[in-house]
């Protein structure tokens, strides 16, 4: 794997990290281009925040916390009272350990065993968003 691609749901795209990146953040073997992350990732949530019933947001890991627009970002979805769908980091980190404990977030281990379980109940969920829009 040489990196990682940031992909928009409406087909924005932008290199998120990548081996050759010079970047002070950095996972791994991963620089991390901060700025792309904002223009287009940061970018894209607020305005699934303003134009969207579900904001999907995968993934909130080591990546993107380290841009404080991602961040806010995610906190002021969050905080607006909008479904999201998300993912995020298994691992202990602050920040993503206070998303977690929110009161309106319910965390669902994926795992091999449960994957079809997990996927069947996100589909009755995403079903009943869509009902409710009738």
């Amino acid at each position: 794997r040489q990196g990682f691609k940031l992909i928009t749901l409406d087909g924005q795209d932008a290199i998120l990290a990548h081996i050759d990146i010079n970047s002070p953040y950095r996972v791994s073997r991963y620089g991390v281009d901060i700025d792309s992350l904002d223009r287009v990732g940061v970018s894209a949530l607020h305005k699934a925040a303003q134009q969207c019933d579900l904001v999907v947001i995968d993934e909130i890991g080591k990546m993107e916390l380290f841009s404080v627009n991602f961040r806010e970002a995610v906190l002021q979805i969050i905080d607006s009272g909008r479904r999201v769908l998300g993912t995020i980091m298994l691992n202990s980190n602050p920040w993503a350990d206070a998303i977690k404990r929110q009161p309106q977030v319910n965390l669902i281990t994926v795992t091999r065993a449960n994957y079809h379980q997990v996927l069947e109940e996100l589909l009755h969920w995403l079903e009943a968003i869509e009902s409710t829009k009738l």
